[in-house]
């Protein structure tokens, strides 16, 4: 893995407050890296506070937002940027990215809303992230996201994600489990999307369960172990980009840490083999 083109490496996972204690008790170099949304730990003083001062000046962190709302007919919360810029440089945290979505208006919803798949769309949020990028100074990565209706749509999610990544010059945060989910749900070709994505504009990935309610219908619940079909689609998405790192969201039924390493190490695992085919290849 080229280090200079990613801001981590590896396999990490996402970082919750329930493991300010536990975390300390497992070996470091069972995980590369570690994600936080920074809304949890913005301002967070007492134990939490301190413990997570501590870990960030041990381990990469990575920050994944969940409320700057992007794609909202509201302006852009200028406070809580300056707040998040602060964030992310007394911590160190190597890279910042979001949803390619909306929560909120005159409040905030409690559910990631589809932005319609419109070029108007694509102007707004596109302007939207530079001027995130220009508070930030610094590039940001948006997440393809799930997502359930498509209300309004003139192109696909597809085209609509490229042309938001490149008239906004930012980064992707490419989810490899939503990229199955939104082709179960929506009926196209999963592997034919991630051959569409640019290379040049990842900056890691996400991998993470989901539930099955229907045959036809995938809910991304990040609330159960990762299946079959998405860790192919992982070896796949290795296979067109290499060792992208990898982060493993868990967000409900969080288990053990014990449980959550093994899952880290069968991202490793399939990073171990990219690395045995790419050395025969290059021999």
């Amino acid at each position: 893995m080229n280090k200079d083109r990613y801001p981590v490496t590896g396999a990490g996972f996402g970082f919750r407050r329930c493991m300010s204690e536990t975390l300390k008790e497992i070996d470091p170099n069972g995980f590369d890296f570690l994600e936080i949304a920074p809304e949890n730990w913005m301002g967070l003083g007492g134990r939490f506070g301190k413990a997570f001062k501590q870990y960030t000046e041990k381990h990469p962190f990575m920050a994944h937002g969940l409320s700057l709302s992007i794609g909202s007919p509201s302006p852009l919360d200028m406070d809580f940027l300056t707040r998040l810029k602060a964030f992310l440089k007394e911590h160190n945290v190597r890279g910042y990215s979001e949803h390619l979505s909306y929560c909120s208006d005159d409040g905030h919803l409690y559910d990631l809303m589809p932005i319609p798949f419109t070029a108007e769309a694509v102007k707004y949020v596109a302007e939207r992230i530079r001027q995130v990028q220009d508070v930030l100074e610094q590039r940001i990565a948006m997440e393809n996201v799930s997502y359930y209706a498509a209300p309004g749509a003139e192109m696909t999610e597809q085209e609509f994600l490229l042309a938001v990544l490149e008239e906004a010059d930012c980064d992707l945060l490419l989810d490899v489990n939503n990229i199955y989910v939104n082709s179960i749900n929506h009926g196209y070709d999963a592997e034919a999307f991630l051959r569409a994505m640019p290379a040049e504009r990842i900056m890691y990935l996400h991998i993470a369960g989901h539930y099955n309610e229907a045959e036809d219908l995938i809910v991304d619940t990040h609330g159960a172990p990762v299946v079959d079909p998405v860790w192919s689609l992982l070896e796949s998405t290795y296979d067109q980009f290499g060792l992208v790192p990898t982060l493993l969201e868990r967000d409900f039924n969080i288990p053990p840490l014990s449980e959550l390493l093994a899952e880290v190490d069968q991202v490793r695992s399939y990073q171990n083999q990219w690395k045995m085919r790419h050395a025969q290849t290059v021999a």
